[in-house]
């Protein structure tokens, strides 16, 4: 197997492209012994509807099959490492309840893999899946590749952050100031506007002013909301 160096990270890190970096990754993932490759990106914001976006190289019917029965709602995988901080392997995640979904997946031969799950502070969840056609995943071969799998998984979170980020939601782009978030930390904690004034040694008007500047920032129609998005966004 090839030894990954430095210039594999750079190779990842410099794609022109989401697209070009996916390319990569499934080369990557063919170095590891995997034939297909699957990456998707989920952003916290909107609460309700939060925006996803996939890229595999799976076969074209089977794309068309997962998206036709509305499979991403059910996918056992995605389900299990939204909870996950490691590798969640296909084989200890097949409920009676999904059995329809794995034969349908086997029948287009996608029947090992993993997932691997990356989230960080921004708000910002992702799921690289490496999957073949045959030989299980043995316990000898997850210890032997788990570094590189964890570094895959990292680089591509990274690299795929710095395309996309901004694109699925663009409040990752907004800073506040200490000020601001300051006063939203305190609001945050149920204190008033004139509780957090006098807790800051300010005027009811600056600190009302402090939200404001936020909530416009935020693109929120409340202090509430305001509040939740920067927690989300981390900037809390």
């Amino acid at each position: 197997m090839k030894a990954w160096q430095e210039e594999d990270i750079q190779s990842l890190l410099t794609a022109s492209s989401e697209k070009e970096l996916f390319a990569r990754l499934s080369e990557a993932a063919r170095d590891l012994g995997f034939e297909y490759c699957a990456y998707g990106m989920k952003v916290a914001l909107p609460l309700s509807n939060p925006r996803v976006t996939m890229f595999n190289n799976y076969p074209e019917a089977w794309q068309k099959r997962y998206q036709e029965m509305g499979y991403l709602a059910i996918d056992p995988t995605v389900r299990r490492a939204a909870r996950s901080a490691g590798p969640v392997l296909w084989s200890e995640c097949m409920p009676a309840s999904t059995l329809e979904f794995w034969e349908d997946a086997h029948a287009y031969g996608l029947k090992v893999g993993l997932a691997l799950p990356m989230r960080d502070h921004q708000g910002l969840s992702s799921l690289l899946t490496l999957s073949r056609s045959k030989d299980e995943i043995t316990r000898s071969e997850l210890a032997a590749r788990r570094a590189q799998m964890y570094w895959l998984t990292e680089v591509a979170h990274l690299g795929m952050t710095q395309w996309l980020a901004s694109k699925l939601m663009p409040e990752i782009d907004v800073r506040l100031s200490d000020r601001e978030a300051e006063v939203l930390r305190w609001t945050g904690d149920g204190k008033t506007s004139n509780d957090v004034a006098d807790i800051l040694g300010i005027s009811e008007r600056t600190v009302n002013f402090h939200i404001n500047n936020a909530m416009l920032k935020l693109g929120a129609s409340n202090k509430t909301a305001a509040v939740l998005r920067a927690a989300v966004l981390g900037l809390l």
